[in-house]
């Protein structure tokens, strides 16, 4: 089974960059996350948006990244605001009490239910 993989694409537009990631973040993969983030702080970059439409996975260590990033960001006087994340990595973002690192905490919706779990199950 090959290693998962994770792209990273920078952005910038003045003191404001774009990181798009596709695939998956975990254990192997967080560092290049994280240092696609550490020189957004290095380079100047005052907002760093974080698009997340192509993430497929994200694990305990991904999150980590990007609080510890957040913390960075905001000591440095700027901002680190997370994009577009699948259903259930916004759902452990706000279980975990870091729906701060949303860019829209409330734009974030549940699952949806099946109809016949919604039922009661059994038909």
């Amino acid at each position: 089974m090959p290693p998962p993989q994770l792209y990273v694409r920078r952005h910038d537009h003045s003191t404001r960059a774009l990181i798009t990631l596709a695939g998956e973040i975990d254990l192997a993969t967080a560092p290049l996350v994280r240092a696609a983030l550490a020189a957004c702080l290095h380079d100047g970059i005052r907002t760093t948006d974080v698009d997340l439409t192509a993430v497929t996975f994200c694990d305990a260590s991904g999150l980590n990244v990007f609080l510890t990033a957040s913390l960075y960001a905001t000591d440095a006087g700027g901002v680190l605001r997370l994009h577009h994340p699948a259903p259930s990595l916004a759902r452990v973002i706000e279980m975990t009490g870091s729906s701060f690192l949303l860019h829209e905490p409330h734009a974030v919706r549940p699952p949806a239910y099946r109809a016949s779990a919604a039922s009661g199950g059994a038909s």
